[in-house]
């Protein structure tokens, strides 16, 4: 079923309105997802969390329709029965043991237990805000995703899910970026693109890995998918066959080391000429 939901990953990834939920509820099938009964199909599979975000916007829109809420209702007043809805009556959050679980990162998780990453419940909060005619949008802050409703260019208010649906002001948003280290740009505060969400969870996934070496197989299949995304850094190359030689596949990994070398022949040939030489080693570790 992973080579099933790879080929799917990667041509949603390439669609032209591709769906960060259905790509990350894909990154499920890496984890273990589809597993316990490996007749079930992956739509069947996945059908569990799509049914659960839809419960989570049916009892948002109860909640907005009480409210008097539409799509002209003031962003902050918005805001407030979203919170209400998701970090209240859901009780979809945050919390500093999220950080230490992998189970953060992957959305079918995320639904079961309500807990996950700031970015994790930003795009819960983005998925059922847009199917309820919302204009719910990701804010990739440095260091601390959340998410803006209103309109981008007018009205709106600053959102952090992780923290209970909580308000943000400028000055906080100001101090979210400047503990990352940067100054606040106001092009971090526009809509970040579902590509760029996606590539984000998978970096937390690889982040997350990396800490962990006996978790190398994790960071592996997390730099795959983030290959298969159109837009990615080329040094993700490196660290694919620098995973797969550390994970056993000495061959494949020197191959993709010496591609990746040939790369940067044009630019930088000494880091070239290093990471053949890590290349031949991976070969020699054959012997």
């Amino acid at each position: 079923m992973t080579e099933e939901s790879r080929e799917r990953f990667a041509a949603e990834a390439r669609a032209q309105q591709p769906d960060p939920v259905l790509l990350c509820l894909l990154m499920g099938f890496e984890a273990g997802l589809g597993q316990a009964d490996p007749a079930v199909g992956l739509e069947s599979a996945i059908a569990p969390s799509l049914a659960a975000l839809a419960k989570l916007a049916a009892r948002t829109g109860a909640e907005l329709a009480a409210d008097g809420c539409g799509a002209a209702t003031p962003p902050a007043r918005a805001a407030g029965v979203l919170a209400g809805a998701l970090a209240g009556v859901a009780d979809l959050r945050g919390g500093p043991a999220a950080y230490r679980r992998l189970e953060s990162s992957l959305l079918h998780q995320v639904l079961r237990t309500g807990r996950g990453l700031p970015i994790m419940l930003s795009l819960v909060w983005i998925h059922v805000g847009r199917s309820l005619g919302l204009p719910v949008y990701g804010v990739a802050l440095p260091g601390h995703f959340v998410v803006g409703v209103g309109d981008p260019d007018g009205e709106y208010v600053l959102v952090d899910p992780f923290r209970g649906g909580q308000l943000l002001t400028h000055q906080e948003a100001e101090a979210i970026v400047a503990e990352a280290g940067y100054p606040l740009d106001p092009e971090m505060l526009r809509p970040a693109e579902p590509i760029d969400i996606v590539l984000r969870v998978l970096g937390n996934i690889r982040s997350w890995a990396a800490a962990r070496p006996e978790h190398a197989g994790t960071q592996l299949w997390a730099t795959e998918l983030s290959l298969l995304l159109p837009r990615h850094p080329a040094q993700l190359r490196l660290e694919r066959g620098e995973l797969l030689v550390r994970t056993g596949h000495f061959v494949e990994g020197a191959v993709e080391m010496e591609s990746y070398a040939r790369i940067l022949d044009a630019f930088d040939p000494e880091s070239a000429a290093r990471v053949r030489l890590e290349a031949r080693a991976a070969r020699h570790r054959l012997n």
